[in-house]
């Protein structure tokens, strides 16, 4: 009904996940970057979706910007490329 899968993502955790895999070929990517794209504001990012996909281990936060971790790869079904591959 919610629309919430096992590991408890609603549509805005799977199209933040799925924008830095698909969009920027896993990352890094700049918080401002993926609000411009979301069509959220940059703090709603860091402070409401960021720190749970952290937790869980699905995102890394860089000096350069969010990294997508192979967690999240194998949760989607991708297999990343040669060069997302060498991120981790």
């Amino acid at each position: 009904m919610l629309e919430v899968d096992k590991y408890g993502f609603d549509e805005v955790d799977r199209r933040l996940l799925l924008t830095i895999i698909e969009k920027y070929q896993g990352g890094p990517v700049g918080v401002n970057t993926l609000a411009a794209v979301l069509a959220e504001e940059p703090d709603a990012i860091e402070e409401i979706y960021e720190p749970f996909l952290m937790q869980i281990g699905f995102l890394n936060r860089t000096p350069r910007g969010r990294v997508a971790t192979q967690l999240a790869y194998e949760h989607f079904g991708i297999t990343p490329s040669r060069r997302q591959s060498s991120l981790f």
